[in-house]
């Protein structure tokens, strides 16, 4: 590097390189304000890390060593994996733009957090959640909407995405095909008190919805239902229903899939069903099923642990 480029890289200029940086970014992918804003707080994150260091000086062993220092300040694997993400895509900028030798970013990984099991309504708690009665319209709506996504372990992409003639299908064969991830399409089952609970809302939906709207859910000014408008909805809808705490829609496919595979034990068929590419992935509701087993035996078994 010469010395015309080495002033370029002093802490001085750091920001102005990063603020060339986003500019180039925010042309090329049209950034929202953001994600910028995340962009910029995980790099300046490292600037902070590594004090007085030229930029084309910082080294895998300095990368590593911040990683290091934000792991023990307690942020997560996840955290962290975004934040190598964002110094790897700057440093990468500075490689093919500034002469940089190397992306000291290159072959570091962030720490793995422990994994968490999908949260799963227990089979009583979905049934209080499905038994209210729905009176108004948009009652109605969010009923199907809780019965379908439980009955048949619908995503939530994949629940807006439904259109009317979907509706008509389930009642007259009591499946749905549905497109998920990677726009791939599987039909799945649906349940004698979901498809009820359908039939309900095609009543009911002509209140809400514009003439020419062909989406299965509407919202109120009668167009297709937004992804925050179902999650706001499950959530009253929950706690409508005396659950005490707020639902997303996401628990209740963990839902499905953790009663349907402690009921049959048929592991590939929930695969199929959850439209998972890969069966590791569905391994996790086992998990699900052996809590509780380990909860039933722990209550039940005259040798299993007992408060002293």
């Amino acid at each position: 590097m010469s010395g015309g480029e080495e002033r370029n890289v002093q802490p001085d200029s750091r920001r102005e390189l990063l603020a060339a940086y986003l500019h180039g970014l925010d042309h090329e992918r049209r950034l929202s304000a953001h994600t910028s804003a995340n962009y910029a707080r995980d790099i300046e994150s490292l600037f902070v890390l590594v004090p007085g260091m030229p930029l084309d000086r910082v080294s895998s062993h300095a990368i590593r060593r911040a990683i290091a220092q934000l792991h023990a300040r307690g942020l997560s694997g996840k955290s962290l994996a975004r934040m190598l993400s964002a110094w790897r895509g700057f440093f990468r900028w500075l490689v093919r733009h500034h002469g940089f030798e190397i992306n000291p970013c290159t072959g570091v990984r962030a720490p793995k957090s422990p994994k968490q099991l999908p949260k799963a309504l227990s089979p009583d708690a979905a049934q209080q959640l499905l038994d209210p009665s729905a009176e108004s319209a948009l009652d109605v709506r969010d009923k199907a909407v809780c019965e379908l996504a439980y009955s048949s372990g619908l995503r939530l992409a994949e629940l807006i995405g439904l259109e009317l003639a979907d509706a008509r299908a389930m009642l007259r064969d009591a499946e749905v095909a549905v497109t998920g991830k990677g726009r791939k399409t599987r039909v799945v089952p649906v349940g004698k008190k979901a498809c009820e609970a359908i039939a309900a809302w095609l009543e009911a939906r002509p209140r809400l919805a514009k003439s020419d709207e062909s989406a299965l859910f509407v919202s109120e000014r009668g167009g297709r239902l937004s992804p925050r408008a179902v999650q706001a909805r499950v959530k009253r809808w929950a706690l409508r229903a005396g659950l005490g705490s707020p639902l997303h829609p996401h628990v209740l496919r963990h839902s499905f899939a953790s009663h349907v595979l402690q009921s049959s034990g048929d592991l590939r068929a929930v695969q199929e069903m959850l439209g998972h590419a890969s069966i590791a992935t569905t391994q996790v509701y086992t998990k699900l099923d052996f809590q509780h087993l380990a909860k039933v035996y722990d209550q039940a078994h005259p040798r299993a642990r007992k408060k002293p």
